[in-house]
């Protein structure tokens, strides 16, 4: 509740991140590739969207360094901004899963590393027209940003398959799928 600024956005952040992968969690094919009305988002597309998010954030915005494996070796060269959400069907709940709890692991450590080598005030490769350099303040409020739309479609979704519905996870929950671990508070 009084912590400090770097706690405060990682807590936003992780606090996001469970209840998307909650709203997410133990669904087979059918229930990540359910639509709602005539949206074409699925919960399996929103899955690998974020993943790349993480990655891209972590990588790419922070250091100027290309996302590398696993993207490469799936196919993503950034020239398709839906492919995502369009092979996420291809993929198993297996490998979305994983895909989505490996991508945050990693986005943790770097993230993690990055706030103790020079705070949330550090500026990263990231940066506008104009040249100017965001800081990672600013890409951690990005990804904020991010799962904040997204949970919110992953909720209009998941009540859709079984009427999961709520703000955040029961106490003590743990995946059924995958390896995500969530963060105490």
């Amino acid at each position: 509740m009084a912590g400090t600024e770097a706690a405060h956005l990682t807590g936003a952040l992780d606090r996001l991140r469970t209840t998307f992968r909650w709203k997410a969690d133990g669904l087979d094919a059918t229930g990540l590739q359910a639509r709602v009305g005539a949206s074409a988002l699925t919960l399996g597309g929103l899955l690998k969207h974020l993943a790349i998010n993480e990655d891209y954030m972590s990588t790419t915005k922070l250091t100027g360094q290309p996302l590398g494996a696993p993207w490469d070796a799936l196919g993503w060269d950034g020239s398709d901004d839906e492919w995502e959400f369009t092979t996420a069907a291809d993929d198993t709940p297996e490998q979305l899963y994983a895909l989505w709890d490996d991508a945050v692991e990693r986005s943790r450590g770097r993230l993690s590393a990055a706030l103790a080598d020079g705070g949330p005030g550090q500026l990263v490769h990231a940066s506008g027209p104009d040249g100017v350099h965001a800081s990672l303040r600013r890409l951690v409020c990005d990804l904020i940003e991010e799962y904040g739309r997204h949970t919110g479609h992953a909720d209009l979704l998941r009540e859709a398959v079984d009427g999961r519905a709520g703000e955040d996870p029961p106490a003590g929950w743990q995946p059924q799928a995958g390896h995500y671990r969530v963060q105490s508070s």
